[in-house]
């Protein structure tokens, strides 16, 4: 499950399997705004990304930020709860705060009730499930609630109060939940925090107690993570940039300790959620299966070409962290890695089927495989459609009584609605890099550039004995491009090999860049 982000943010939470790899730096200048706006605005007309809100949805969202919605809830705006992300960020769906317990730790995890503003058969709603997801580009986003909701009445903005599903978590010391509980209350953050702030805050010691627990937590939750065989790979991603000046440039980006301690909290709160939708006997689970066999056959050859040590014994799960994506076969071996990770859905059960069908069982087992657990999406509402059904089941089930019918009644088709959503997603994710690697690499053509061949597709023989041209992908460092790259007739291409490449094409209409090699 690769991410490439887009700013501000280009997925509500995943793990993330980046990709990238080291190169010599070169540097090019970055795009023209006006080359990249219009080939988005073509893009987004393509893809069907909505432009604008209904009339009458927007008008709901207004109403909605203008009520209170405090009478109805614990008030716990004592909690000196704190929002942590990448820098611009005006969507905050989550506020953490955590505290020693004496014998573990007590995690408070705030999320927008996003239930509150959301009237279930409105206009409103109806264009929610429309869109599914919020859409990142890099000039703008296409949020998947009025801005005035997920940027005003309904994000825990610094020193507001607003409404929030609280989540408390009790961790034993080992880092394994003990207790959970769910429950509306008014929360009021104290900061608005980019993981560069909080880093270097950590990195410095001057971090307030509650930061520095959220990184035990975090390391703690790891390590429980890689116990139960889970995957979590820190590696760059390949990311869309603007710039001061408004120009657009890709680079690599390498994660930093916090943003996995701090993704540690949305997972434990969605295995949290996960559990208890088992206990109640109806919800909706992430889902994603294990690899199979060939793929991990496949990859074991991939290690053996690449000179990488891989016990027979060892689990791909205990090698893929010990692994340095600064080393060029490292981090050829870690982009066909995530070839493992494919099928990620959702499975609603305890419910009739999608077309009414006999009710879905409580399944016997349906861990997400990258995280080794049963693990449900509650932690982004304000971008992410599923999480507001996923929270009222577990405030239900929390508060022991039925889940309200609305969120009962989506679930048989949320797994398709999200489905379709993720796809549109990702291809408009996808293209809207590849828009920038062409712009960028626009006048170029000719060029030569050092690279690494990061993926091969099997050889320079067909399969009837007959040689060919291989096709692969090269990462370039700067820009950070990756992209499609043509050998020779008959010879393979050097799989985490540094390589230099022709820019053979750089098609903005057809969004495609190629390397020629030699």
């Amino acid at each position: 499950m690769s991410k490439q982000r887009l700013a501000p943010r280009a997925a509500a939470h995943g793990q993330n399997y980046g990709r990238g790899v080291p190169t010599r730096d070169l540097r090019l200048a970055p795009v023209s705004p006006d080359d990249v706006v219009s080939a988005l605005a073509a893009l987004r007309a393509e893809i069907g990304v909505p432009a604008m809100y209904p009339t009458d949805a927007r008008a709901e969202a207004e109403r909605a930020a203008r009520g209170d919605l405090k009478d109805f809830r614990q008030d716990r705006r004592d909690i000196d709860f704190v929002t942590i992300d990448p820098p611009g960020s005006l969507d905050l769906d989550q506020a953490v705060h955590v505290a020693s317990s004496g014998h573990g730790y007590i995690v408070r995890y705030a999320i927008a009730d996003v239930a509150a503003f959301v009237s279930p058969g409105g206009a409103l709603d109806a264009e929610v499930h429309r869109r599914g997801l919020t859409f990142y580009g890099p000039d703008s986003r296409t949020p998947l609630h009025p801005a005035v909701l997920s940027e005003g009445a309904a994000s825990l903005l610094p020193d507001e109060d607003r409404p929030a599903v609280l989540w408390t978590i009790a961790v034993d010391s080992s880092g394994e939940i003990s207790s959970t509980t769910v429950t509306r209350a008014v929360v009021r953050s104290r900061a608005r925090l980019t993981y560069g702030e909080a880093q270097t805050a950590l990195d410095a010691g001057s971090a307030p107690e509650s930061l520095t627990l959220l990184a035990d937590v975090g390391r703690l939750r790891h390590a429980r993570e890689q116990d139960r065989g889970g995957v979590s790979l820190a590696v760059p991603e390949q990311e869309v940039v603007r710039r001061a000046d408004g120009a657009y440039d890709l680079e690599l980006r390498r994660t930093l300790p916090i943003e996995e301690w701090n993704a540690q909290i949305s997972l434990l709160t969605g295995i949290a959620a996960a559990r208890l939708m088992r206990e109640a006997g109806v919800g909706i689970l992430r889902t994603l299966p294990p690899a199979e066999a060939g793929d991990v056959a496949r990859l074991r050859r991939t290690a053996a070409a690449l000179g990488i040590d891989w016990p027979e014994q060892t689990p791909y799960a205990e090698l893929l962290p010990r692994l340095e994506s600064r080393r060029s076969s490292h981090a050829a071996f870690l982009n066909e890695a995530t070839t493992l990770f494919r099928g990620a859905g959702y499975l609603a059960f305890g419910v009739p089927g999608p077309d009414g069908g006999p009710r879905v069982p409580l399944p016997a087992d349906a861990r997400h495989a990258a995280i080794g657990a049963e693990y449900a999406h509650v932690t982004a509402p304000l971008r992410r459609l599923v999480d507001r059904y996923g929270t009222e089941i577990c405030l239900a089930q929390s508060a022991g009584r039925d889940a309200p019918e609305w969120a009962l009644a989506a679930l048989p088709t949320l797994p398709a609605t999200m489905q379709t959503a993720a796809r549109r997603a990702n291809t408009f994710e996808r293209a809207c890099i590849d828009i920038v690697e062409a712009v960028l690499l626009g006048s170029r053509v000719g060029r030569q550039f050092d690279g690494v061949v990061v993926d091969t597709d099997g050889g320079a023989v067909d399969e009837h004995g007959r040689s060919r041209r291989p096709r692969g992908q090269v990462m370039l460092r700067d820009p950070a491009v990756r992209a499609a790259v043509v050998g020779t007739d008959g010879v393979e291409l050097p799989l985490g090999e540094r390589v230099r490449v022709t820019l053979a094409e750089a098609s903005v209409a057809e969004r495609r860049v190629l390397f020629t090699l030699p």
